[in-house]
């Protein structure tokens, strides 16, 4: 069975600083057992969002790496609430 994200965020022509702020922002908007799905395109970037998100609020359920398009989908599921 295929889940379908209930938010996306496209970073693959983002800054990094800035794609982090907006990531975190939705994320705190989301509601709980909501799926994020984020396109990334640089590698740092990639570290930095698993990096940023707290594993006691998320859960990463999926990461399709395509090599070919220098391309990274992550699917997080918001697990608790997050942020104030």
């Amino acid at each position: 069975m295929k889940q379908t994200a209930h938010y996306v965020l496209d970073f693959r022509e983002t800054i990094t600083s800035l794609a982090l702020l907006k990531m975190t922002q939705v994320l705190r908007e989301m509601e709980t057992d909501e799926i994020l799905e984020i396109v990334i395109r640089d590698p740092d970037a990639r570290t930095d969002v698993l990096k940023v998100i707290p594993a006691s609020f998320c859960e990463l359920i999926k990461m399709e790496l395509n090599e070919d398009a220098d391309l990274c989908r992550m699917h997080l599921r918001k697990t608790r609430r997050f942020g104030p």
